[in-house]
Protein backbone atom coordinates (compact mmCIF):
# COMPACT_ATOMS: atom_id res chain seq x y z
CA UNK A 1 0.00 0.00 0.00
CA UNK A 2 2.82 2.36 0.86
CA UNK A 3 4.54 1.61 -2.45
CA UNK A 4 1.35 2.33 -4.33
CA UNK A 5 0.90 5.60 -2.47
CA UNK A 6 4.46 6.58 -3.42
CA UNK A 7 3.73 5.80 -7.08
CA UNK A 8 0.52 7.82 -7.00
CA UNK A 9 2.28 10.73 -5.32
CA UNK A 10 5.08 10.67 -7.90
CA UNK A 11 2.59 10.46 -10.79
CA UNK A 12 0.61 13.37 -9.41
CA UNK A 13 3.74 15.45 -8.93
CA UNK A 14 4.86 14.80 -12.52
CA UNK A 15 1.45 15.73 -13.87
CA UNK A 16 1.09 18.75 -11.62
CA UNK A 17 4.30 20.17 -13.04
CA UNK A 18 2.60 20.46 -16.45
CA UNK A 19 -0.10 22.79 -15.18
CA UNK A 20 -0.19 26.33 -13.84
CA UNK A 21 -3.62 26.53 -12.22
CA UNK A 22 -3.87 29.06 -9.41
CA UNK A 23 -6.78 27.16 -7.84
CA UNK A 24 -7.54 23.55 -6.87
CA UNK A 25 -9.10 22.95 -10.28
CA UNK A 26 -11.58 20.07 -10.57
CA UNK A 27 -13.77 21.33 -13.39
CA UNK A 28 -12.36 19.51 -16.41
CA UNK A 29 -15.91 18.37 -17.20
CA UNK A 30 -16.56 21.99 -18.16
CA UNK A 31 -13.18 23.03 -19.59
CA UNK A 32 -9.84 21.24 -19.39
CA UNK A 33 -6.72 23.18 -18.48
CA UNK A 34 -3.88 23.29 -21.02
CA UNK A 35 -0.66 21.42 -20.23
CA UNK A 36 2.34 23.71 -20.18
CA UNK A 37 3.70 22.29 -23.45
CA UNK A 38 0.38 23.04 -25.20
CA UNK A 39 0.40 26.57 -23.85
CA UNK A 40 3.99 27.07 -24.99
CA UNK A 41 3.26 25.81 -28.50
CA UNK A 42 0.20 28.04 -28.78
CA UNK A 43 2.08 31.13 -27.58
CA UNK A 44 4.78 30.46 -30.17
CA UNK A 45 2.19 30.25 -32.95
CA UNK A 46 0.48 33.42 -31.77
CA UNK A 47 3.82 35.24 -31.69
CA UNK A 48 4.45 34.25 -35.32
CA UNK A 49 0.96 35.44 -36.24
CA UNK A 50 1.54 38.78 -34.51
CA UNK A 51 4.91 39.30 -36.16
CA UNK A 52 3.69 38.30 -39.60
CA UNK A 53 6.05 35.32 -39.81
CA UNK A 54 3.48 32.49 -39.82
CA UNK A 55 3.77 29.88 -42.56
CA UNK A 56 0.22 28.65 -42.87
CA UNK A 57 1.03 25.26 -44.35
CA UNK A 58 2.82 24.32 -41.13
CA UNK A 59 -0.52 24.22 -39.31
CA UNK A 60 -1.25 21.02 -41.21
CA UNK A 61 1.36 19.23 -39.12
CA UNK A 62 -0.48 20.01 -35.90
CA UNK A 63 -3.79 18.87 -37.41
CA UNK A 64 -2.27 15.63 -38.70
CA UNK A 65 -0.53 14.91 -35.39
CA UNK A 66 -3.71 15.48 -33.39
CA UNK A 67 -5.75 13.36 -35.80
CA UNK A 68 -3.33 10.44 -35.56
CA UNK A 69 -3.03 10.68 -31.77
CA UNK A 70 -6.79 10.84 -31.31
CA UNK A 71 -7.26 7.88 -33.66
CA UNK A 72 -4.92 5.79 -31.56
CA UNK A 73 -6.63 6.91 -28.39
CA UNK A 74 -10.02 5.63 -29.55
CA UNK A 75 -8.74 2.53 -31.34
CA UNK A 76 -9.23 3.40 -35.01
CA UNK A 77 -7.03 4.23 -37.97
CA UNK A 78 -6.38 7.89 -38.69
CA UNK A 79 -8.14 7.43 -42.03
CA UNK A 80 -11.41 6.99 -40.09
CA UNK A 81 -11.12 10.36 -38.31
CA UNK A 82 -12.39 13.73 -39.51
CA UNK A 83 -11.54 16.98 -37.76
CA UNK A 84 -13.67 20.04 -37.23
CA UNK A 85 -14.64 22.66 -34.71
CA UNK A 86 -17.89 21.59 -33.00
CA UNK A 87 -19.74 18.38 -32.17
CA UNK A 88 -23.05 19.75 -33.47
CA UNK A 89 -21.52 20.24 -36.92
CA UNK A 90 -20.70 16.55 -37.21
CA UNK A 91 -24.01 15.48 -35.66
CA UNK A 92 -25.69 17.65 -38.29
CA UNK A 93 -23.76 15.85 -41.01
CA UNK A 94 -25.09 12.49 -39.77
CA UNK A 95 -28.61 13.92 -39.46
CA UNK A 96 -28.56 15.30 -43.00
CA UNK A 97 -27.68 11.84 -44.33
CA UNK A 98 -30.54 10.00 -42.65
CA UNK A 99 -33.22 8.67 -45.00
CA UNK A 100 -36.56 10.47 -44.92
CA UNK A 101 -38.97 9.24 -42.24
CA UNK A 102 -36.20 7.78 -40.08
CA UNK A 103 -36.63 7.35 -36.34
CA UNK A 104 -33.87 8.62 -34.03
CA UNK A 105 -33.82 7.34 -30.47
CA UNK A 106 -32.31 9.68 -27.85
CA UNK A 107 -31.95 9.87 -24.07
CA UNK A 108 -34.09 12.25 -22.05
CA UNK A 109 -32.15 15.37 -21.11
CA UNK A 110 -29.09 14.65 -23.26
CA UNK A 111 -26.90 17.50 -24.50
CA UNK A 112 -28.63 19.49 -27.21
CA UNK A 113 -25.69 19.36 -29.63
CA UNK A 114 -26.70 15.80 -30.50
CA UNK A 115 -30.44 16.47 -30.26
CA UNK A 116 -31.10 19.68 -32.20
CA UNK A 117 -29.45 18.49 -35.44
CA UNK A 118 -32.09 15.74 -35.65
CA UNK A 119 -35.03 17.79 -34.41
CA UNK A 120 -34.57 20.32 -37.21
CA UNK A 121 -35.00 17.51 -39.75
CA UNK A 122 -38.69 17.12 -38.87
CA UNK A 123 -39.88 18.45 -42.23
CA UNK A 124 -38.28 15.39 -43.84
CA UNK A 125 -40.28 13.12 -41.58
CA UNK A 126 -37.41 12.49 -39.16
CA UNK A 127 -38.93 11.64 -35.79
CA UNK A 128 -37.01 11.91 -32.53
CA UNK A 129 -38.16 9.56 -29.75
CA UNK A 130 -36.96 10.42 -26.26
CA UNK A 131 -36.71 7.81 -23.48
CA UNK A 132 -34.95 7.67 -20.08
CA UNK A 133 -31.28 6.74 -20.35
CA UNK A 134 -31.69 3.53 -18.35
CA UNK A 135 -34.37 2.35 -20.82
CA UNK A 136 -32.49 3.29 -23.98
CA UNK A 137 -31.38 -0.19 -25.01
CA UNK A 138 -34.76 -1.82 -24.35
CA UNK A 139 -36.48 0.91 -26.38
CA UNK A 140 -34.68 0.10 -29.64
CA UNK A 141 -37.10 -1.37 -32.19
CA UNK A 142 -37.10 -2.37 -35.82
CA UNK A 143 -38.28 1.17 -36.65
CA UNK A 144 -35.19 2.75 -35.09
CA UNK A 145 -32.70 3.98 -37.68
CA UNK A 146 -30.21 5.66 -35.36
CA UNK A 147 -29.50 5.90 -31.64
CA UNK A 148 -27.86 9.22 -30.74
CA UNK A 149 -26.55 9.40 -27.18
CA UNK A 150 -23.72 10.68 -25.03
CA UNK A 151 -21.52 7.99 -23.50
CA UNK A 152 -21.39 10.10 -20.33
CA UNK A 153 -24.27 12.43 -19.62
CA UNK A 154 -23.19 16.04 -19.22
CA UNK A 155 -26.05 16.87 -16.84
CA UNK A 156 -25.36 14.25 -14.18
CA UNK A 157 -22.39 12.11 -15.20
CA UNK A 158 -24.49 8.97 -15.77
CA UNK A 159 -22.98 6.28 -17.98
CA UNK A 160 -24.88 4.51 -20.73
CA UNK A 161 -24.45 0.72 -20.84
CA UNK A 162 -22.61 0.62 -24.14
CA UNK A 163 -22.43 -3.17 -24.43
CA UNK A 164 -26.17 -3.50 -23.89
CA UNK A 165 -26.88 -0.66 -26.30
CA UNK A 166 -24.68 -2.12 -29.01
CA UNK A 167 -26.32 -5.54 -28.66
CA UNK A 168 -29.76 -3.97 -29.02
CA UNK A 169 -28.72 -1.93 -32.05
CA UNK A 170 -27.31 -4.98 -33.81
CA UNK A 171 -30.42 -7.01 -33.03
CA UNK A 172 -32.65 -4.42 -34.72
CA UNK A 173 -30.31 -3.15 -37.44
CA UNK A 174 -29.93 0.34 -35.96
CA UNK A 175 -26.81 2.49 -36.04
CA UNK A 176 -25.26 4.36 -33.10
CA UNK A 177 -23.96 7.92 -32.97
CA UNK A 178 -22.01 8.16 -29.72
CA UNK A 179 -20.99 11.53 -28.29
CA UNK A 180 -17.78 10.89 -26.33
CA UNK A 181 -17.02 14.47 -25.31
CA UNK A 182 -17.40 13.71 -21.60
CA UNK A 183 -15.69 10.31 -21.92
CA UNK A 184 -12.55 10.22 -24.06
CA UNK A 185 -9.64 11.23 -21.91
CA UNK A 186 -10.67 9.30 -18.79
CA UNK A 187 -12.99 6.48 -19.97
CA UNK A 188 -11.74 3.90 -22.50
CA UNK A 189 -13.73 4.18 -25.72
CA UNK A 190 -13.35 1.88 -28.73
CA UNK A 191 -14.79 4.03 -31.51
CA UNK A 192 -14.59 1.19 -34.03
CA UNK A 193 -17.62 -0.41 -32.33
CA UNK A 194 -19.98 2.38 -33.38
CA UNK A 195 -21.16 3.71 -36.72
CA UNK A 196 -20.21 7.24 -35.71
CA UNK A 197 -18.62 8.95 -32.75
CA UNK A 198 -18.18 12.66 -32.12
CA UNK A 199 -15.97 14.31 -29.53
CA UNK A 200 -15.20 17.87 -28.47
CA UNK A 201 -11.56 18.32 -27.52
CA UNK A 202 -11.78 21.13 -24.99
CA UNK A 203 -12.73 19.05 -21.95
CA UNK A 204 -10.91 15.81 -21.05
CA UNK A 205 -8.53 16.14 -24.02
CA UNK A 206 -7.26 19.44 -22.57
CA UNK A 207 -7.38 21.19 -25.92
CA UNK A 208 -8.57 24.65 -26.96
CA UNK A 209 -12.15 25.27 -28.01
CA UNK A 210 -12.63 24.79 -31.72
CA UNK A 211 -11.27 21.22 -31.84
CA UNK A 212 -13.62 18.31 -32.50
CA UNK A 213 -13.44 14.84 -33.99
CA UNK A 214 -15.71 12.55 -35.98
CA UNK A 215 -15.06 8.84 -36.50
CA UNK A 216 -16.87 6.86 -39.19
CA UNK A 217 -16.77 3.12 -39.69
CA UNK A 218 -14.95 2.40 -42.95
CA UNK A 219 -17.88 0.56 -44.50
CA UNK A 220 -20.08 3.63 -44.03
CA UNK A 221 -17.76 6.15 -45.70
CA UNK A 222 -19.34 5.74 -49.17
CA UNK A 223 -22.86 6.12 -47.73
CA UNK A 224 -22.34 9.64 -46.36
CA UNK A 225 -22.63 12.71 -48.53
CA UNK A 226 -20.06 15.27 -47.30
CA UNK A 227 -22.51 18.18 -47.13
CA UNK A 228 -19.92 20.37 -45.42
CA UNK A 229 -17.18 19.80 -47.99
CA UNK A 230 -14.81 22.68 -48.53
CA UNK A 231 -11.23 23.06 -49.61
CA UNK A 232 -9.91 21.16 -46.57
CA UNK A 233 -11.99 18.11 -47.53
CA UNK A 234 -9.84 17.60 -50.60
CA UNK A 235 -7.38 14.77 -51.08
CA UNK A 236 -4.68 17.42 -51.16
CA UNK A 237 -6.21 20.51 -49.52
CA UNK A 238 -3.76 23.04 -50.87
CA UNK A 239 -4.52 21.77 -54.38
CA UNK A 240 -8.27 21.95 -53.77
CA UNK A 241 -8.64 25.67 -53.26
CA UNK A 242 -10.02 26.73 -56.65
CA UNK A 243 -12.20 25.35 -59.40
CA UNK A 244 -15.23 23.10 -59.85
CA UNK A 245 -13.41 19.81 -60.24
CA UNK A 246 -14.48 17.73 -57.24
CA UNK A 247 -11.41 16.04 -55.75
CA UNK A 248 -12.42 14.91 -52.26
CA UNK A 249 -10.24 12.82 -49.98
CA UNK A 250 -10.84 9.09 -50.27
CA UNK A 251 -11.10 8.58 -46.51
CA UNK A 252 -12.82 10.35 -43.58
CA UNK A 253 -10.86 13.51 -44.35
CA UNK A 254 -13.62 14.25 -46.89
CA UNK A 255 -15.70 15.25 -43.85
CA UNK A 256 -13.04 17.64 -42.51
CA UNK A 257 -14.09 21.18 -41.75
CA UNK A 258 -11.41 23.80 -42.34
CA UNK A 259 -9.53 23.87 -39.02
CA UNK A 260 -9.20 26.78 -36.62
CA UNK A 261 -5.42 26.76 -36.98
CA UNK A 262 -4.25 28.01 -33.62
CA UNK A 263 -6.62 25.72 -31.72
CA UNK A 264 -4.98 22.70 -33.31
CA UNK A 265 -1.52 23.96 -32.43
CA UNK A 266 -2.63 23.68 -28.80
CA UNK A 267 -4.43 20.36 -29.30
CA UNK A 268 -1.54 18.28 -30.64
CA UNK A 269 0.74 18.58 -27.57
CA UNK A 270 -2.19 17.85 -25.23
CA UNK A 271 -2.70 14.55 -27.02
CA UNK A 272 0.92 13.54 -26.53
CA UNK A 273 2.53 15.00 -29.65
CA UNK A 274 5.46 17.37 -29.92
CA UNK A 275 6.16 19.51 -32.99
CA UNK A 276 9.00 17.23 -34.04
CA UNK A 277 7.71 13.79 -33.12
CA UNK A 278 5.08 11.28 -34.13
CA UNK A 279 2.14 10.55 -31.83
CA UNK A 280 2.88 8.33 -28.88
CA UNK A 281 2.39 4.64 -29.45
CA UNK A 282 0.24 4.06 -26.40
CA UNK A 283 -2.52 5.64 -24.40
CA UNK A 284 -1.38 8.36 -21.97
CA UNK A 285 -2.79 7.99 -18.48
CA UNK A 286 -2.37 9.29 -15.00
CA UNK A 287 -3.50 6.73 -12.45
CA UNK A 288 -4.30 8.75 -9.36
CA UNK A 289 -6.92 6.11 -8.56
CA UNK A 290 -6.69 2.37 -9.45
CA UNK A 291 -7.16 1.60 -13.13
CA UNK A 292 -6.61 -2.15 -13.20
CA UNK A 293 -9.41 -4.30 -14.56
CA UNK A 294 -11.98 -5.35 -12.01
CA UNK A 295 -15.61 -6.13 -11.44
CA UNK A 296 -18.39 -3.67 -12.07
CA UNK A 297 -18.59 -3.00 -8.35
CA UNK A 298 -15.10 -1.53 -8.54
CA UNK A 299 -15.91 0.81 -11.39
CA UNK A 300 -16.39 3.87 -9.22
CA UNK A 301 -12.74 3.55 -8.25
CA UNK A 302 -11.44 3.40 -11.81
CA UNK A 303 -10.78 6.59 -13.66
CA UNK A 304 -8.24 8.31 -15.84
CA UNK A 305 -7.69 11.78 -14.50
CA UNK A 306 -7.75 14.69 -16.88
CA UNK A 307 -3.97 14.97 -17.35
CA UNK A 308 -2.61 13.54 -20.57
CA UNK A 309 1.03 14.29 -19.84
CA UNK A 310 2.03 11.50 -17.47
CA UNK A 311 5.08 9.43 -18.24
CA UNK A 312 3.25 6.14 -17.67
CA UNK A 313 1.43 4.67 -20.65
CA UNK A 314 -1.29 2.05 -21.08
CA UNK A 315 -1.78 0.30 -24.42
CA UNK A 316 -5.36 -0.44 -25.52
CA UNK A 317 -4.91 -4.16 -24.78
CA UNK A 318 -4.70 -3.28 -21.08
CA UNK A 319 -7.69 -0.96 -20.92
CA UNK A 320 -9.86 -1.73 -17.89
CA UNK A 321 -13.27 -3.31 -18.22
CA UNK A 322 -16.04 -0.90 -19.10
CA UNK A 323 -17.67 0.74 -16.13
CA UNK A 324 -21.08 -0.35 -14.94
CA UNK A 325 -23.99 1.81 -16.10
CA UNK A 326 -25.15 1.90 -12.49
CA UNK A 327 -22.34 4.27 -11.64
CA UNK A 328 -21.52 7.77 -12.72
CA UNK A 329 -18.45 9.31 -14.19
CA UNK A 330 -16.30 11.18 -11.70
CA UNK A 331 -16.98 14.86 -11.24
CA UNK A 332 -14.03 16.25 -9.34
CA UNK A 333 -13.39 13.55 -6.75
CA UNK A 334 -17.04 12.70 -6.22
CA UNK A 335 -17.91 9.67 -8.33
CA UNK A 336 -21.62 10.17 -7.71
CA UNK A 337 -21.93 13.93 -7.80
CA UNK A 338 -23.26 15.70 -10.86
CA UNK A 339 -21.22 17.84 -13.15
CA UNK A 340 -23.99 20.42 -12.93
CA UNK A 341 -23.60 20.77 -9.18
CA UNK A 342 -19.85 20.89 -9.59
CA UNK A 343 -20.11 23.65 -12.15
CA UNK A 344 -22.42 25.65 -9.92
CA UNK A 345 -19.68 25.95 -7.33
CA UNK A 346 -17.12 28.60 -8.18
CA UNK A 347 -13.67 27.08 -8.17
CA UNK A 348 -12.04 30.01 -9.85
CA UNK A 349 -12.57 32.50 -7.03
CA UNK A 350 -10.98 30.68 -4.13
CA UNK A 351 -7.85 28.56 -4.18
CA UNK A 352 -8.96 27.01 -0.90
CA UNK A 353 -12.24 25.58 -2.18
CA UNK A 354 -12.71 22.05 -3.50
CA UNK A 355 -16.16 20.82 -4.64
CA UNK A 356 -18.11 18.64 -2.24
CA UNK A 357 -16.93 15.03 -2.04
CA UNK A 358 -18.67 11.98 -0.61
CA UNK A 359 -17.06 10.11 2.25
CA UNK A 360 -15.39 7.38 0.22
CA UNK A 361 -13.89 9.82 -2.25
CA UNK A 362 -12.75 12.10 0.57
CA UNK A 363 -10.87 9.20 2.17
CA UNK A 364 -9.10 8.45 -1.12
CA UNK A 365 -8.40 12.13 -1.58
CA UNK A 366 -6.99 12.40 1.93
CA UNK A 367 -4.65 9.47 1.34
CA UNK A 368 -3.28 10.78 -1.95
CA UNK A 369 -3.43 14.53 -1.47
CA UNK A 370 -3.70 15.37 2.22
CA UNK A 371 -2.99 19.06 1.74
CA UNK A 372 -5.94 19.38 -0.62
CA UNK A 373 -8.23 17.15 1.45
CA UNK A 374 -7.72 19.38 4.46
CA UNK A 375 -9.43 22.16 2.50
CA UNK A 376 -12.29 20.03 1.22
CA UNK A 377 -15.55 21.14 2.85
CA UNK A 378 -18.80 19.22 2.75
CA UNK A 379 -21.60 21.47 1.58
CA UNK A 380 -19.95 24.77 2.39
CA UNK A 381 -17.03 26.97 1.46
CA UNK A 382 -14.28 26.84 4.10
CA UNK A 383 -13.63 29.98 6.08
CA UNK A 384 -10.81 32.14 4.77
Amino acid sequence: MAARADINAAAFAAAHAEFDAEVDYLDTATMGLPPRRSWTALQGALAHWRSGTSIITTFDTAVADARAAYAHLVGVDASAVAVGSQVSVFAGLVAANLPDNSEVLVATGDFTSILYPFLVQAERGISVREVPLQRLAESVTSRTTLIAVSAVQSADGALVDLDELRAASEAHGAQILLDTTQAVGWLPVDASRYAYTVCGGYKWLLSPRGTAYLTVQTALLPTLTPHLAGWYAGESPWSSIYGTTLRLASDARRFDVSPAWHSWVGAAPSLGCSPNSAPRASMPTLSIWPTASGSASDSTRRTRRSCRCASDQMPPSRWPARASPRHCAPSGFDCRSTSASMRSRSITRSASFVPTCNRRCRRRLAAALPDVADRCAVGRRPAR
